[in-house]
């Protein structure tokens, strides 16, 4: 058996692969003209397959992706194609998930105003600083301030996409005490030990209506492309907030933006977008109600081994003959 790698990869990781890879050769590749007579004869490859790579490969049977999403690597020949395909799936769910409570703290508690005040030097509590109760009497009634910062064990928290990302969200929105509403094509129910409900996405009217914070965990695919649209954003309550975590094809940057401006939604916190990177005049930038990171939400020092290691167990497994972790359906895209 014969496994290519192409790009080619530095000498750590490629000892590593080498030692798990048992009696099948591996190769890596420095070039393109090498790799197309290289695959040839491969039955296994990692990296960036081409369309000209598989039309020249004779028995390849297994391809490893080096990463999560699929939108970029996909393309006709390899979906029809016999081979099984493998991604990386798994290595980022809680770390992403921590970065959906980084913003649903924020929104919750409005630490983007309370930054902005403290860069002015200014203290104001959010609901007005008439309401606040004095040390002689207490709190005797729920005041502008009470009611401007959110108890998130009152909050409904909606998951679009209960995969790897989105059960972890769930588990962190339990922790927090909220109620949790998902959708999802293929899951039944949310992870064991998580109160809520998993719905089919016959019922995503029902997740915009019941969530104040809704976090979009789902692939790209031909079926999620542009789902999120004005007619959505309108059945959401005016005072949730859109998370997207997920991949910025599913929202449409346009209507994502009429939507925040005529106040049809509350806010948002985006780490994906249809255009990357955002455009520097784009108006998201100037709301006060959006929090926008660059495409930052799945990285940690954690990842580069977890990534080795995915890749490593199923090297080690294609070498044996055992099942393939993280197999795909190429005609879903995930």
């Amino acid at each position: 058996m014969k496994l290519i790698i192409y790009p080619a990869i530095e000498p750590e990781r490629l000892e590593k692969i080498v030692r798990v890879a048992g009696e099948m050769l591996v190769v890596n590749i420095t070039s393109e003209q090498q790799a197309v007579e290289q695959i040839v004869e491969a039955d296994a490859f990692f990296g960036k397959l081409t369309p000209s790579f598989l039309s020249a490969a004779s028995r390849l049977k297994w391809v490893q992706s080096p990463t999560a999403s699929l939108e970029h690597y996909l393309f006709p020949e390899l979906v029809e194609h016999p081979c099984q395909l493998t991604n990386m799936r798994g290595l980022f769910s809680d770390i992403i998930a921590d970065h959906v409570f980084g913003y649903i703290l924020c929104f919750a508690r409005n630490f983007p105003q309370y930054i902005r005040q403290q860069l002015k030097s200014h203290w104001e509590a959010v609901g007005g600083e008439s309401e606040r109760p004095t040390f002689t009497v207490g709190p005797a009634k729920i005041s502008s301030i009470d009611q401007s910062h959110q108890h998130l064990s009152d909050c409904t928290l909606g998951i679009f996409g209960l995969g790897h990302i989105g059960s972890e969200v769930a588990r962190r929105g339990s922790v927090f005490g909220m109620r949790i509403v998902a959708v999802d094509p293929k899951q039944k129910a949310l992870p064991q030990g998580v109160a809520g409900e998993c719905w089919n996405l016959d019922r995503l009217a029902d997740l915009l209506t019941k969530s104040d914070f809704l976090v979009i965990a789902a692939p790209h695919t031909p079926e999620t492309e542009k789902l999120f649209r004005r007619s959505l954003f309108q059945s959401m309550k005016n005072t949730s907030y859109l998370i997207n975590i997920g991949r910025g094809a599913i929202v449409d940057l346009k209507d994502l933006t009429v939507a925040l401006e005529s106040g049809e939604i509350a806010g948002a916190g985006l780490d994906v977008f249809e255009t990357e990177p955002l455009p520097v005049n784009h108006p998201l930038w100037k709301m006060e109600n959006v929090i926008i990171t660059p495409h930052v939400a799945g990285h940690s020092p954690r990842i580069p081994e977890r990534h080795l290691q995915v890749l490593l167990d199923n090297v080690r497994r294609f070498s044996q003959g055992k099942e393939l972790k993280n197999l795909v359906d190429k005609t879903l895209w995930y």
